[in-house]
């Protein structure tokens, strides 16, 4: 299925039967798409309007205009919501869709109430860098000044020396990137008031089990499940303890 958005035509998909109670959202994770929730959403789809929108840059949907920030694709999921009309949702994201979330559930004046959250694997919290990180971000800033000459050259070794996440992306979703991994929203955590159920794997190295330790600490009504021996994609590495967890929180 397909609606536009201001000027971009998003895909997703809608799985139950619409109703006037809860719909759950799902917000796929940095590099992934809608195709990856399809299992659990026809799970959760035999209770609740489910619904999955693959965002700007990622899967069927086009990039976006510019170099969007959190906030930039935290308003897009707000009126992708107000446009479908509805009304009380519960919001899962896994990773990047999770800090989307959390900067979703932070604004103030919403056209729909958000009942619950659930966040797995949620990226959000920025990771203290070790000594190997900070000499490749030092690398990184000297190129780019050196190199600020020829977008070419300079596409060229940041392509090189980035991460992998960075080196799979195009030219403006690094600019997107780069926005995105260098906002912290610790400072958000104990604002939220939504009973919240964090789910993570224990060998998780991108948002690593004492993030979700400290999601826990930090969100006034959330609680931890922990997926042993599940890394980042826990929802896929172990789909059976996921789907049973789900069950249970969601009463399915």
């Amino acid at each position: 299925m397909n609606i536009l958005i201001g000027d971009i035509n998003v895909n997703y998909f809608t799985m139950g039967e619409p109703s006037s109670d809860e719909a759950v959202v799902m917000l796929h994770g940095w590099g992934a798409n809608i195709t990856l929730f399809e299992n659990s959403a026809k799970l959760v789809s035999e209770k609740f309007y489910t619904v999955a929108p693959d965002m700007p840059g990622f899967g069927e949907t086009p990039e976006p205009p510019t170099a969007w920030t959190v906030d930039d694709y935290t308003d897009f999921i707000i009126e992708f919501i107000k446009k479908l009309g509805l009304k009380r949702v519960i919001l899962l994201g896994h990773s990047f869709g999770g800090r989307v979330i959390i900067k979703l559930v932070n604004r103030k004046n919403l056209p729909f109430t958000v009942t619950r959250l659930i966040l797995v694997d949620s990226a959000g919290i920025r990771p203290e860098k070790n000594d190997e990180q900070l000499k490749k971000e030092k690398i990184m800033k000297t190129g780019k000044k050196l190199l600020s000459f020829s977008p070419k050259l300079l596409n060229f070794f940041q392509s090189m020396v980035g991460s992998a996440d960075y080196k799979a992306a195009t030219p403006l979703m690094r600019e997107v990137l780069v926005n995105v991994v260098n906002e912290d929203l610790t400072h958000l955590l104990p604002s939220i008031t939504q009973e919240t159920l964090l789910i993570w794997g224990t060998l998780d190295t991108a948002t690593p089990i004492t993030d979700a330790e400290k999601m826990e600490q930090l969100i006034p009504e959330a609680g931890l499940a922990r997926i042993e021996g599940a890394g980042h994609y826990s929802f896929l590495e172990n789909p059976i303890v996921f789907e049973a967890i789900l069950e249970s929180y969601l009463e399915l």
